[in-house]
């Protein structure tokens, strides 16, 4: 056997080792970037149907004689605001994650005040669309928060697979960047304050 063949055949195995950590762990961070996205995307559809519902809501509670018109409007434009705020799922930077929350939440507070106010309303209380909305409001709330939860742990899985090392070496070298997760809103760790104590103008 020639003696050059030796290193040769050391450096082919090297080679192929190499590419085949490059290729697994491009790959694998392509796999859980998409699916990542895809997480995404399934919480603004959840948050796509909650618009909805609160269109109809408000439609709804529309009909009522005398309703505060003040607070029908902060949902319509809360409502206006968070539809117009969206993220293109490559681009989930932390600037644009707390724009899309910051709209969502607004919607969140506009819509409380308006199911809080509805207590002075005895008839549309017991209106059968109100109810039948308010319940599936409720229902699309737990499901935006199983889609929030799926989709950090989503990007945490991906973002593990790229800051690891040595996988974090090719990350910067094919450009894969940390995705942001989902946060709390700010001061969501405080129990609300509600006052029940209503009076009718």
């Amino acid at each position: 056997m020639k003696k050059w063949l030796i290193p040769v055949i050391v450096i082919v195995v090297i080679v192929f080792g190499v590419y085949s950590w490059a290729k697994g762990f491009n790959n694998e961070a392509v796999v859980l970037q998409e699916d990542a996205k895809t997480t995404w995307s399934n919480v603004e559809s959840s948050y796509q149907r909650r618009n909805d519902l609160i269109g109809n809501l408000v439609k709804t509670v529309q009909g009522a004689a005398d309703f505060e018109k003040e607070t029908l409007t902060q949902v319509i434009e809360a409502r206006a605001k968070a539809t117009s705020t969206t993220i293109n799922a490559g681009d989930l930077s932390p600037e644009k994650m707390a724009q899309f929350q910051q709209a969502q939440s607004g919607l969140s507070g506009a819509l409380s005040k308006l199911l809080l106010v509805v207590e002075r309303y005895p008839d549309l209380k017991a209106n059968a669309n109100f109810l039948e909305l308010q319940s599936q409001l409720e229902g699309t709330e737990n499901r935006i928060n199983v889609a929030r939860d799926r989709f950090n742990a989503g990007v945490n899985k991906y973002n593990k697979h790229i800051k690891i090392f040595p996988n974090s070496v090719l990350a910067g070298i094919f450009n894969f960047d940390e995705m942001a997760r989902y946060k709390a809103d700010a001061g969501s760790e405080n129990a609300p304050d509600v006052n029940f104590d209503f009076k009718k103008k």
